[in-house]
């Protein structure tokens, strides 16, 4: 059956969201963040970015909540002299972004805040390949002044993967559901219901589906059912109830089995575990469960985590499955986002383009001295670790974008010997910024692909675009909820104020939605 893609989801998907939340907003200049992120000290040509300048460290309301996250420390800004490479993997997880509305939405503090994962789940009109194009990347860049600091600069980068699927061979997806005690609340097991039958909607004859539930034992409810059999399996999903403990290991494996035991050569294989994350019987941490994941990939199955629910969420157990299981993460507050995740952008979730996606970037000393990569703290890697084709990374579904900013201080002074393509760059006239490296393996490869993509001094712009005025106000915002000690002169305000002016087409009105949950975030503020 046709699949829609990405960017032709329907416009009301977030109507109801952003009425909801403009009944309750109001035009509070109050700017506290309320998650006191700790970040790497400043070095001393930062020096607006000294600990006192990182927003007050309030709680909107006091809850009891058992929810975890994982705290990575911010990255620091570097010396382009002695740093001059910046390495991380992708990353396409939007867990945090609904997560953030879920949280404001019911007067929470913000937690879990990562900063790449509020940007990446919008979309921008970042130039796409071809169809027809051997690369499944295109690549592009923009730079402005830093906006809560202007006598820096702010580069966006946009990695754009292509809408073309990269096989007909059909679907061999196994859903791991969670039915443990835990889920026996109205935004857990009967969203996760109606979320899959969404799913299962989107599916056709050259598609099977089989089901697992977990508690204390799991169970196979369904084995390679044609996806055409939506009925069956709907009535399998209303038939769920919720009791027990949470043996997800066990689960995991029964699913990867059933995946290998179906596995569609040439075709697309993958797990989709809904969940709230949290396990408490058998291997249960984080590490013990990636470890887990980390085997299983290798037999070429794919992993998509989606959470749900409050009070007990452990999102950093979540992430840590998607990340290392060759997965994506997305959090479902809402049907509409069940939708979103899972019908709208159904290719982007299930078809993975581009396997161990690493970006590697190098700054041109003759015009930064200092930069600093937003996000992506939990992403880092080694520089020598870019060429390791042994080394995991992010994968890259069908129509996915990855944006990242750098902040960049100008340059003054000499430039360093260090080796690099831009060690002469003073005497040779270069005035690139950066030059951005993309590596990355076809789908079951193991050997990877390199380009590189120089950022010239014409990207920058005193008058930039609708897209970077309302991302760069997704970052600002993002700062001041993460408690950053990098925000500056960063307030919600100033974000408010510029997304609602680069709202652009907005066609589902996401971006709508973004302006009237930032009023919500400043009434709870005032």
């Amino acid at each position: 059956m046709p699949r829609t893609t990405r960017r032709q989801a329907v416009a009301a998907l977030a109507t109801t969201a952003v009425v909801a939340l403009s009944l309750t907003a109001c035009g509070s200049d109050a700017d506290s963040a309320f998650d006191g992120g700790q970040g790497a000290p400043a070095p001393a040509d930062a020096q607006m970015y000294a600990e006192d300048s990182a927003p007050d460290t309030r709680r909107i309301a006091p809850t009891e909540s058992q929810e975890e996250y994982a705290d990575a420390a911010e990255q620091p800004f570097q010396d382009v002299a002695t740093s001059p490479l910046s390495t991380f993997s992708a990353d396409v997880d939007t867990a945090s972004y609904s997560n953030l509305r879920r949280q404001i939405t019911q007067g929470q503090a913000p937690e879990g805040v990562r900063i790449e994962e509020l940007v990446n789940y919008f979309d921008y009109d970042h130039p796409a390949p071809g169809r027809e194009d051997d690369e499944p990347f295109a690549v592009t860049a923009e730079v402005a002044p830093a906006p809560w600091a202007p006598e820096h600069h702010l580069a966006m980068i946009g990695v754009q993967a292509t809408e073309a699927v990269p096989t007909h061979e059909g679907n061999n997806i196994v859903f791991l559901l969670d039915v443990s005690g835990s889920m026996d609340e109205p935004n857990k097991l009967p969203l996760l219901a109606e979320s899959f039958s969404l799913l299962a909607s989107n599916l056709g004859e050259d598609d099977v589906v089989s089901v697992v539930t977990y508690a204390g034992d799991d169970r196979v409810l369904l084995d390679s059912v044609p996806g055409s059999e939506d009925g069956v399996i709907t009535d399998a999903l209303e038939s769920l109830t919720a009791g027990g403990s949470t043996g997800g290991a066990a689960g995991l494996e029964t699913a990867y089995e059933l995946a290998r035991k179906n596995f569609v050569e040439g075709g697309n294989n993958r797990v989709v575990l809904a969940t709230d994350g949290d396990f408490n019987v058998g291997p249960s941490t984080p590490e013990q469960l990636t470890e887990q994941v980390e085997d299983a990939r290798e037999s070429g199955v794919y992993i998509s985590v989606l959470g749900f629910g409050t009070y007990n969420l452990k999102d950093a157990t979540m992430e840590a499955i998607a990340d290392h299981g060759n997965g994506n993460y997305a959090y479902i507050d809402t049907v509409d986002e069940a939708r979103k995740v899972l019908v709208d952008e159904f290719d982007s979730t299930m078809y993975v383009v581009a396997q161990d996606l690493k970006l590697q970037v190098e700054l041109n000393p003759a015009v930064v001295s200092e930069y600093r990569l937003i996000g992506y703290d939990n992403r880092r890697l080694e520089d020598e670790e870019f060429d390791d084709d042994t080394k995991d990374a992010g994968d890259v579904g069908a129509g996915h974008a990855v944006t990242a900013f750098y902040e960049i201080v100008p340059a003054s002074g000499a430039a360093a010997d260090n080796g690099l393509k831009y060690q002469d760059s003073r005497a040779s006239g270069s005035d690139d910024f950066m030059t951005v490296h993309v590596r990355w393996k076809e789908p079951g490869g193991s050997e990877s692909a390199e380009r590189e993509y120089p950022v010239e001094a014409g990207a920058l712009t005193e008058t930039p675009s609708t897209d970077f005025r309302f991302a760069s106000a997704v970052v600002e915002a993002g700062l001041v909820a993460r408690g950053s000690q990098y925000a500056a002169d960063a307030s919600l305000e100033s974000a408010r104020s510029r997304a609602a002016a680069a709202l652009g087409a907005d066609p589902y009105g996401l971006r709508a939605e973004f302006v009237a949950l930032l009023d919500r975030y400043r009434e709870l503020a005032a």
